[in-house]
C-alpha cells in the first residue's frame, strides 16, 4: 500500500473559467494559473505522485514549459494515471477537500466526485469530496481563491 497526500491554492480572478475536479462551476471569477488552475484535479494530481514517490506537479509539468499553458487539470490526471499500471499500483480510494467560501459548491458535489472518478479510471464509490469553508477566516475566507487537499491510497494491482 502506497499513501499519498496533495494541496493546491490558486487565486480567484475575472475572466477565467472556473473548474473544480474538471467540472465547469458558473461564477463570475475563475482559478488563475499557467494551466486551467483546477486546484482539486492538482491536489489530486499531487497525492498521486507523492503515493507513486515521483515528486509533485512542478516536477512534471513546470510552469516554464509551454507545453503546459492552459492543460486542464483532467490532461495532467491522465499523464499521472497513467503511470500507475507500469509502476504495479491501482487507487483503493480517494479522499479530496474543497475550501472555498464562494462561490456556493454543494450543488455541484456529486458532479465533481463523479467527474474525478471518471478522470482516475474508477468507480464512484471510491471517491469521496468534502466541501468546507473558513467561515471568514484568512484568503480563502476573503473569497480571494479556492484550496483544496486530496489523500489517495494505492495498492498493487494484479497484473
Amino acid at each position: 500500500m502506497r499513501i499519498g497526500q496533495g494541496w493546491d491554492l490558486h487565486r480567484l480572478v475575472p475572466g477565467r473559467a472556473l473548474l473544480l475536479g474538471g467540472v465547469r462551476i458558473p461564477h463570475a471569477r475563475g482559478l488563475a494559473g499557467f494551466s486551467d488552475a483546477d486546484v482539486l484535479a492538482h491536489a489530486v494530481g499531487d497525492a498521486l505522485l507523492g503515493a507513486l514517490g515521483q515528486g509533485d506537479l512542478g516536477v512534471h509539468f513546470p510552469s516554464g514549459d509551454a507545453r503546459w499553458r492552459d492543460a486542464s487539470g483532467a490532461r495532467l490526471l491522465a499523464e499521472i494515471t497513467a503511470k500507475l499500471a507500469p509502476a504495479g499500483l491501482a487507487i483503493v480510494n480517494l479522499d479530496a477537500t474543497i475550501i472555498a467560501e464562494e462561490p456556493r459548491l454543494a450543488p455541484f458535489r456529486i458532479e465533481i466526485q463523479e467527474s474525478l472518478a471518471k478522470l482516475l479510471g474508477v468507480e464512484a464509490a471510491r471517491v469521496n469530496v468534502k466541501l468546507k469553508s473558513t467561515d471568514g477566516l484568512g484568503a480563502v475566507g476573503r473569497g480571494e481563491g479556492i484550496a483544496a487537499q486530496a489523500i489517495v491510497l494505492l495498492e498493487r494491482s494484479a497484473r
